[in-house]
């Protein structure tokens, strides 16, 4: 339940972004972001919040672990949309990676969506997005964040 501990604290953020998921293409949007995790429930919730300076707008998460099921609820909510997710993203961690599944609305339609987290050490972390259109045969990376402790 303390899978999350590493990323409590203060972070600088490379973020990739593809133009245009699901639609064949490979041209990338790179901008920066700042972020601030917090540890809670002793270990079992973590929350953060990312500004993206140069794109107008922040987000947050909050993860909850269940220790019935063994596995982490993700929400995210942005201050462009106002709204907190209802259907999270569920998951967990095998030593340093973890692998989150559910759902997200792309231009009207629902499509699987992963997110992958990768521990580097103590002072680094990358998250990965994808969506998959054919039921999670092949997927689509369309966000990457590179984290270095600030």
């Amino acid at each position: 339940m303390n899978d999350f501990d590493f990323f409590a604290g203060r972070w600088n953020v490379v973020n990739r972004r593809l133009v245009k998921a699901l639609a064949g293409s490979d041209e990338w949007d790179e901008f920066p972001g700042h972020s601030v995790a917090t540890r809670h429930f002793d270990g079992a919730a973590n929350f953060d919040e990312i500004a993206f300076p140069t794109k107008g707008f922040s987000g947050l998460t909050v993860r909850v672990y269940n220790p019935d099921t063994q596995k982490w609820a993700i929400h995210w909510a942005s201050s462009t949309r106002g709204v907190l997710d209802t259907v999270p993203m569920v998951g967990g961690f095998e030593g340093n990676r973890g692998e989150f599944y559910g759902e997200e609305n792309h231009e009207g339609r629902r499509v699987r969506c992963r997110f992958i987290w990768t521990v580097a050490g103590p002072d680094a972390a990358r998250w990965e997005q994808a969506f998959s259109s054919d039921d999670g045969l092949t997927w689509e990376t369309n966000w990457t964040m590179d984290f270095t402790r600030a």
